[in-house]
């Protein structure tokens, strides 16, 4: 953490949820990690050097169940991870922010755009999202799995999905699969008001550039660059990765 960090816990629906606040100026930097991720990932660590460097302010969090949070991960669902995005951008930001989404993150700026649109209110600077997956529960792990995966998870509530990142599997529960449902948005043109930048590694094997495609076909009216990095796998967190995010990041700060 760096030293001009502040670190505390946010009560949300009595879930302990850990934050870094960084002081600073406007517009601030809001930052969305990914699914089982925490905020001490190398692209938030680097947004933390790039708003420091530059005097803007940047918040970030774990999603309760991952990370420094409190709560349990099996409990978690689209729904509870967005309250906790909402109550956290309420109460720990002022003034135009650029909101920042990786993975499951860029789906939950999406949610959280919209819900904020339907406030009235006017704060988002700009998305930048990478690798963002939009509807992943249905589309990437629910449309993916065999029946015989999908009628685990019907009968006995959760499945052991394996994963490369790291040695214990993912546990997919039922809840996290239907509550999903109701937050899908690649269905029809849907606007967030403000400019969108996606970065988009061509080698993703969990997010396919083609589902990131998807949404670009669903912003329709909104100011939208497309970058498709052509060896970049989907954690896209090699050092030109991360240059590239803190460029496209620097466009709007």
């Amino acid at each position: 953490m760096s030293a001009t960090e502040t670190a505390y816990r946010l009560d949300v629906e009595g879930r302990g949820i850990a934050v870094r606040a960084l002081a600073g100026g406007t517009p601030g930097i809001f930052w969305l990690g990914g699914f089982k991720s925490d905020m001490t990932g190398t692209k938030a660590e680097r947004l933390a050097v790039l708003a420091a460097a530059r005097g803007n302010a940047f918040v970030r969090f774990d999603y309760s169940g991952h990370g420094a949070s409190g709560g349990a991960f099996e409990e978690g669902t689209i729904s509870r991870w967005l309250e906790e995005a909402l109550a956290v951008f309420a109460q720990a930001t002022e003034g135009e922010q650029v909101v920042v989404g990786s993975s499951m993150g860029g789906w939950l700026a999406l949610l959280l755009a919209r819900t904020l649109a339907a406030r009235g209110e006017t704060r988002l600077k700009a998305l930048v999202l990478v690798a963002p997956a939009p509807d992943f529960t249905e589309a990437l792990m629910w449309a993916r799995f065999p029946a015989e995966v999908q009628s685990e998870i019907t009968v006995t509530g959760r499945f052991l999905k394996p994963t490369p990142y790291g040695d214990a599997p993912y546990v997919i529960t039922r809840a996290l699969i239907e509550d999903g449902r109701a937050h899908l948005i690649l269905g029809a043109p849907f606007t967030v008001g403000c400019p969108v930048r996606i970065l988009q590694g061509a080698q993703d094997e969990d997010v396919p550039w083609a589902h990131a495609m998807r949404l670009v076909t669903c912003l329709a009216e909104d100011d939208v660059v497309f970058s498709l990095v052509k060896d970049g796998d989907h954690r896209l967190s090699r050092p030109e990765d991360l240059e590239r995010l803190a460029q496209v990041v620097s466009e709007f700060l």
